[in-house]
């Protein structure tokens, strides 16, 4: 089983940055990342994933915004959010898969205000 801890969420301003981190309890070699989130009132929707190989997908919400990384040595995952938009408020949440697995964190707010 993984365990998954995601950090870095807060508070930031529109136009501001905010990176999140997620980390493994073990290595994440092999497995997909991917970030997550949520709004009130709104379903998940894919902000970013990354595969083994390093090949990336973007929702469209975030292209050219957000940054999605991994370190598989470390089990960490990052994402990198620049250019804030109030529309980015949600609840993080960090997920791996592979083969049928997968497990997802615990979820970190993060809040755009104007």
């Amino acid at each position: 089983q993984v365990q998954l801890v995601e950090s870095g969420g807060g508070s930031v301003q529109v136009g501001g940055s905010l990176a999140l981190t997620c980390k493994a309890s073990g290595t994440i070699f092999g497995w997909t990342m991917g970030w997550y989130r949520q709004a009130p009132g709104k379903q998940r929707e894919l902000v970013a994933s990354i595969v083994p190989g390093g090949g990336t997908n973007y929702g469209d919400a975030v292209k050219g915004r957000f940054t999605i990384s991994r370190d598989d040595v470390k089990g960490t995952g990052y994402l990198q959010m620049n250019s804030r938009k109030a529309e980015d408020t949600a609840i993080y949440y960090c997920n791996v898969h592979w083969r049928g697995e997968e497990y997802w964190g615990q979820g970190t707010q993060v809040t755009v205000s104007l």
